[in-house]
């Protein structure tokens, strides 16, 4: 089966729409405009919100600050003032696909093709962010708001703005495709809403697949940080002086007084009394994070009590840790310096304007201007990009195409990382038109101190290609208190996916470890284990003071006979009710249906899981785990053809899945018929020359059906581009044996045991295969 746990996580999207691949049907009602009333609930009602008109008629120089900045105005009612692009009659051609923007007694409308692919005129609802580009919003059936694909770049002409563009310029999108503006990439409702907006309620229903989402303040106002105000409104009526503990009836309080200061000893400030501030960057990373939601709204809770982040993981993070993917700054701070310095988001960010006017400003109110300033520490003459602390330490990358958005890792370039495993580098960025090998040169002649230290990255460079001894490195590098918790804890994920002695030491102590994040990922890297030692490990878990690690914990020991409508009786069952609500909370996301088929399936209700993998089918007809782990449950009730059927109607919509291919592959090998199962399995491997198992297991299946030498070839071509793939040097080792090439057998199982020290089956294959070619002697 396909675990989706981990993958298909989002983040709202800061100022604009993320584009996830998925893709949802459009039907039912419109929407009720905002309404700040609550859906009905049988939770107890927490603290009411009063709306920033309340607020601001206290804080009038906050509320001046805000209005106009990004939160403002990520969110506004369309009209003449906040619409900025061109609907003078405009249009826009995208291979095959029109967008025609024009104005109609004072409407904004916009003709183009719905899921159907008829036109239809839209008129435009809201306006969606404002630089550097805007999105438009329009009103579909089923209370949904989405969002087009078609954007106005809102830069200056000059700068190449002023002009429509669409947001997926390489590839067609035609209706009916997952990337189709009417499908799930485009909802708001789904995707955007709660960060867009305050006090929002999504509404979904999945009786019907409809929303009735509702706010209080239709852009990111004053309660989305500092949380409900009812009660903070009721102290400053009261004229009640600020109690002994500091509180003043606000949810969240907020104190960052930016108490920095040089010491006279180190050119670099240092923060007094206290070392970090967490509200603050608690509140801030609820949507500046990639995570999916585990729990309804609670601005005082911890971040991990929430939300699920991810880690460090490959095709978000490049492997040093540097942005590759948009994830929204969280997962890149807390790997900085500065975090553990102490610094937080309003130390460089006007915490109500959000801007900062001078960035290079900003960072010498901590770091002496005379000692980082200057060619003696950058090496560029003052008037160059070079001697910017951002370009430097800052680097950007461009999404949704022209939103330029800056790491905040805060690291000192590594040219000579990019030499070694293949990661950007600031340098080469600039000096795009020298080479790698120039800029680490330069780099280690200007700071040969800096050039020769050990970096992390390259660690996990080598636990994703589970390259011979990265199990003891990254037990190593879990076991360093010093590094930044998300890096402790993607050593941990990585771990899982490779039991050695070594990993189960250091999953062991990851569990008990003082950080949540860390704890999140050993019980993550413990479901790798066999059930009796896990369950051992994970009991403890279950009463874990952080939503994330027991609600991780409880979907691994799921029991059999567990139902989501038993009473809870212990804290596996209380975490597991958890977990179940979490899923429900995302009931209009693919991935939490396929979740809770995954869990029903485990608990020993397959009736359940088959519903559960059919609705992400029908909330998103292009999610491919729910497919391929519908057909898996078939094949466990012994319905193979049932399972080919899925899989076969699945490729008629999405034929160049590789998953898909493999998943029928391994289906019709189990019925019989040899050569379309490896039509199918080549075509998987073909497809995804970057999957290891796919081309091992077609590998294979061309050897078990007497094709040998076209094997052969296969696996060889894989193993050139997979040298660390433990399966595929098994298979070519046992294979050539077999053929009766003992050396090169031989060598094949050498490089197996060099990198599996561990693995009886290397070792005794090395001896069988020295044996073989020595004789006894070899034994000597």
């Amino acid at each position: 089966m396909i675990r989706w746990e981990r993958d298909g996580r989002h983040a709202a999207c800061g100022v604009l729409l993320l584009a996830c691949i998925a893709s949802g049907g459009c039907d039912a009602q419109p929407p009720a405009q905002n309404s700040a009333a609550q859906p009905a609930s049988s939770e107890p009602a927490g603290p009411a919100y009063v709306g920033t008109v309340t607020c601001a008629g206290c804080h009038a120089e906050q509320a001046t600050s805000w209005r106009g900045s990004h939160h403002d105005l990520a969110m506004q009612e369309a009209s003449a003032e906040t619409v900025l692009g061109n609907f003078a009659s405009a249009t826009l051609q995208h291979r095959g696909e029109t967008f025609r923007f024009e104005t109609r007694d004072g409407r904004f409308l916009v003709q183009t093709a719905d899921a159907a692919g008829a036109l239809r005129d839209f008129e435009v609802a809201f306006a969606f962010g404002v630089e550097p580009l805007q999105q438009y919003l329009v009103h579909l059936p089923g209370g949904r708001l989405q969002a087009l694909s078609a954007a106005w770049d809102a830069r200056p002409a000059s700068s190449g703005g002023q002009r429509w563009f669409h947001l997926q310029p390489d590839e067609p999108i035609p209706p009916g495709d997952a990337l189709h503006w009417t499908g799930l990439a485009g909802s708001w409702n789904a995707m955007c809403a709660e960060c867009h907006s305050t006090n929002l309620e999504k509404g979904y229903r999945p009786e019907d697949q409809s929303y009735k989402t509702t706010w209080s303040d239709l852009d990111v106002g004053c309660e989305a940080c500092h949380g409900p105000g009812a009660e903070h409104v009721s102290w400053a009526e009261a004229g009640a002086a600020r109690g002994s503990d500091g509180r003043t009836g606000l949810t969240v309080e907020l104190h960052n007084r930016n108490d920095w200061h040089f010491d006279g000893e180190s050119p670099i400030a240092v923060r007094s009394p206290t070392p970090r501030v967490e509200t603050e960057l608690t509140t801030c990373s609820a949507c500046h994070a990639r995570r999916s939601r585990i729990a309804r709204a609670d601005p005082s809770a911890p971040f991990l009590d929430s939300y699920r982040p991810a880690l460090l993981e490959e095709g978000l993070y490049q492997a040093d840790g540097q942005i590759l993917e948009e994830v929204y700054v969280w997962g890149s701070f807390v790997q900085s310096r500065m975090y553990a310095a102490g610094v937080v988001c309003s130390d460089c960010h006007d915490p109500h304007g959000l801007a900062i006017d001078d960035a290079d400003a900003a960072c010498a109110r901590c770091h002496e201007s005379e000692d980082f300033a200057g060619p003696s520490h950058h090496f560029h003459s003052a008037d160059s990009a070079g001697a910017s602390c951002v370009s430097c330490h800052m680097p950007a990358r461009t999404y949704m195409e022209i939103d330029a958005r800056r790491d905040h890792s805060l690291r000192v370039p590594r040219p000579d990382l990019s030499e070694r495993i293949g990661v950007s580098n600031a340098c080469s960025q600039c000096h795009s038109g020298e080479s790698t090998a120039w800029a680490a040169e330069a780099f280690a002649r200007w700071y040969p101190e800096r050039s020769s230290l050990p970096h992390y990255g390259e660690v996990l460079h080598a636990g994703r290609r589970t390259a011979a001894g990265a199990s003891g490195q990254l037990a190593q590098l879990f076991a360093d208190e010093a590094l930044p918790a998300i890096v402790r804890a993607t050593a941990l994920e990585l771990l899982g996916r490779q039991l050695e002695p070594e990993s189960i030491v250091a999953i062991r102590a990851g569990l008990g470890d003082p950080d949540g994040l860390v704890r999140m990922a050993a019980t993550g890297a413990a479901e790798a284990m066999p059930l009796a030692a896990r369950q051992t490990l994970l009991e403890p878990r279950l009463a874990d003071p952080i939503r994330a690690v027991r609600i991780e914990a409880a979907r691994s020991l799921a029991p059999p006979g567990w139902t989501p409508q038993r009473t809870p009786r212990n804290p596996l069952d209380e975490a597991l009710a958890e977990y179940y609500a979490a899923q429900m909370l995302n009931a209009d996301q693919p991935q939490a249906w396929v979740n809770l088929g995954l869990l029903h399936a485990q608990t020993g209700a397959p009736r359940a899981a088959q519903e559960a993998y059919e609705r992400a089918n029908l909330v998103s007809p292009w999610f491919v785990p729910a497919y391929v782990n519908l057909a898996d449950l078939h094949r466990l009730a012994f319905r193979e053809e049932e399972a080919e059927q899925v899989l076969r109607s699945a490729l008629v919509r999405m034929p160049d899945e590789p998953a898909l291919q493999h998943a029928l592959g391994l289906s019709l090998v189990r019925q019989g018929p040899t050569e379309p199962a490896l039509l199918a399995l080549g075509r998987a491997a073909e497809l995804a020359p970057e999957n290891a198992r796919y081309v091992y297991l077609y590998g294979l299946a061309l050897h078990s059906s007497g094709y040998t030498v076209r094997a052969l070839a296969v696996l060889e071509r894989a193993h050139a581009s997979h040298p660390n793939d433990a399966d595929l040097l098994l298979a070519l080792a046992t294979i050539h044996r077999d053929s009766g090439d003992l050396p090169t057998a031989l060598r094949h199982a050498r490089t197996l045991a060099e990198l599996r020290p561990g693995d009886p089956r290397a070792s005794a294959l090395v001896r069988e295969l020295d044996v073989a070619i020595q004789g006894p002697a070899a034994l000597r």
